[in-house]
């Protein structure tokens, strides 16, 4: 076992490092592991009313199916990373896989809401714990360059695609088996990620003299960002203005406040201030949030328009995010290439214009629409734009980051698009609902109400991607950034035959 000195008497310790091959297959559990959390977060947005006929669960608690799962999900994962580092990134993962597989069973398994909403509170908390410590082994796993390219390249396009096709999973197994096989689904896989992880994923953490802690830091932080998660996602059924809202918000920015004055004070603080000190990672950070904010949304948006005026079912609606889900992978591939070989700050920043300009596309669909002439060509742009700016932010958000801090790069960027998420869903909802009710009184027809809402949804979704196009450039630094990307890509190591 090898250890170099980090900063004192803290050293990062690892493992003999796996060859090429076992590489690969451990990148294969940490990827399927992965993809369960992302495909998660969307699987259940068709299946929706049919959870709540079959259940009788109510609008108000209907809700709670997904923002308990996003609340404990964004809230934690900044105390995943952390924990991931200082306990062992393995360990951390297999605790993780422990809760999440076991929540899901439970989720497929409730008959009333009194169960199926915990439960999906334990899901978004093992997500928490899988993501950081997966995506932080992967770093520590791969030299930085080319074959750490490879790698946050293809984890990059299962992020890009594992939304759409958690929605069109969702739609099939709600049309054909039931719902709460969105749920068991997770059941076998997690099973079988846990019975390999031990064996062919590479143990590694921070060995200290003394495991310091940071826990005035961690309660702010996780109840800072669990509040404001839960303000603004709750925001559009309570009102922006109301004193809970108001009230959640002013707590969350206090919490938040006191964190970043804790950090400064303590002495091993959970999220060390002067990682901010690289731009590049402060812009991946910065772009994490509004590629979050746009893609998520519009998901979420366009799911609402297909079934509430086109009148498509689960498995339809499913079905019709297959294409955006095909581009994406399809154009990975290409991503990485660019990457590699070019500037991956031009590719963020063209993703980032393509996502949000087949959003804008979006803003012209009809009351009477049909996929082939109003969603197909959006979501290819939208498509080829996951796979562009997934890619490149991965490996910005873990540029120059030394592997004693990898598990908290890795959460910081997990909570910034998923912060992101939540903010774009209820700052999209907010105006969808707001524009639909204002026709609806003035006597509009309900599907030209609901059209026309979720039209100004998609101007706000395509403004908040276009948005990241200067930000990427003001605060990336392209030395920082080809750095990462090229250190070891003169002798790049071919990935084996049987990834």
């Amino acid at each position: 076992m090898s250890s170099h000195q980090v900063s004192g008497a803290i050293a990062y310790q690892e493992g003999p490092g796996p060859d090429p091959v076992h590489r690969w297959r451990a990148f294969a559990v940490l990827a399927v592991s992965f993809f369960m959390t992302v495909a998660d977060l969307a699987i259940v947005n068709v299946a929706l009313p049919t959870i709540g006929r079959e259940l009788h669960m109510p609008e108000s608690s209907l809700q709670w199916v997904v923002t308990g799962y996003a609340l404990t999900f964004g809230g934690f994962l900044l105390l995943g990373g952390r924990a991931a580092d200082l306990l062992g990134r393995r360990r951390i993962l297999i605790a993780g896989l422990l809760v999440f597989t076991a929540s899901s069973l439970g989720c497929g398994l409730a008959t009333a809401e009194s169960v199926l909403i915990p439960m999906r509170f334990l899901q978004g908390l093992g997500a928490a714990i899988v993501l950081p410590a997966a995506l932080s082994i992967v770093m520590n796993m791969f030299p930085e360059g080319a074959e750490r390219n490879k790698a946050l390249g293809v984890w990059g396009a299962i992020g890009a695609s594992g939304a759409a096709v958690g929605v069109m999973a969702g739609g099939l197994l709600t049309r054909y088996v039931g719902w709460q096989y969105i749920f068991f689904l997770n059941v076998p896989i997690g099973a079988a990620a846990l019975l390999l992880a031990p064996r062919i994923v590479p143990e590694s953490r921070l060995d200290t003299a003394r495991r310091r802690y940071d826990p005035f830091g961690a309660v702010a932080v996780t109840g800072g960002l669990s509040l404001l998660v839960y303000a603004i996602s709750t925001a559009p059924q309570v009102g922006w203005g109301t004193a809970r809202t108001v009230t959640l918000l002013a707590v969350s920015v206090a919490l938040l406040t006191a964190f970043v004055v804790i950090e400064t004070r303590v002495e091993a603080p959970l999220m060390p201030l002067r990682i901010f000190q690289s731009k590049t990672l402060a812009g991946a950070n910065a772009v994490g949030v509004l590629l979050g904010g746009s893609f998520f949304a519009y998901i979420f948006i366009g799911t609402l328009y297909m079934q509430q005026v086109l009148g498509y079912s689960a498995l339809k609606a499913g079905l019709a995010w297959l294409e955006m889900a095909l581009i994406s992978v399809a154009f990975a591939g290409l991503s990485q290439a660019l990457v590699t070989r070019g500037s991956a700050k031009l590719v963020m920043a063209a993703g980032m214009a393509m996502i949000g300009g087949g959003i804008l596309w979006s803003t012209q669909v009809p009351v009477h629409g049909h996929f082939w002439t109003s969603l197909a060509g959006p979501f290819f742009i939208v498509g080829v734009g996951t796979a562009f700016a997934f890619i490149p932010v991965s490996i910005a958000a873990l540029a120059g980051i030394a592997e004693h801090e990898a598990g908290l790069a890795s959460g910081l960027i997990n909570t910034s698009e998923q912060l992101g998420g939540a903010i774009g869903i209820a700052i999209a909802s907010t105006i969808a609902a707001t524009r639909a009710s204002t026709l609806l009184h003035q006597g509009a027809a309900p599907a030209a109400a609901l059209t026309s809402g979720f039209q100004w949804a998609f101007w706000a979704c395509g403004a908040i991607g276009l948005a990241a196009v200067p930000v990427t450039y003001l605060l990336v630094r392209r030395n920082e950034l080809a750095t990462a990307v090229s250190r070891t890509s003169q002798k790049p190591q071919p990935a084996p035959a049987d990834i």
